[in-house]
């Protein structure tokens, strides 16, 4: 069953503890880029119509070692995404591919 894109954000506020935000993105209007700004800070962006999330270095400042770790976690979290995303198109195509014609007749 397919259902409309949307991107869902919340923010929690709870006195005496930091900002809670989430962003969940379920649309194929995402525009994702990488670059380093002139100052020489990297950047991921990640945007919707409705979103724009930007991850850089710590205290945005100089690249650090965790700045190192956390861009292989992006990377290897994407790759697998990627590869989860191939596996099932492939099996749903396979699937839709085997369901018999809606007039009953065989595909």
């Amino acid at each position: 069953m397919e259902r409309d894109p949307y991107t869902y954000v919340t923010m929690s506020l709870d006195p005496g503890a930091p900002a809670y935000l989430a962003v969940s993105f379920y649309t194929p209007d995402l525009r994702v880029g990488a670059s380093v700004l002139d100052s020489g800070r990297p950047y991921l962006s990640i945007r919707s119509r409705e979103a724009d999330i930007t991850v850089s270095t710590s205290g945005a400042g100089p690249v650090a070692t965790a700045d190192v770790d956390i861009a292989r976690e992006l990377f290897n979290a994407a790759a697998r995404y990627l590869a989860d995303c191939e596996h099932l198109h492939i099996e749903q195509q396979s699937a839709d591919s085997d369901a018999p014609a809606c007039d009953g007749s065989a595909a």
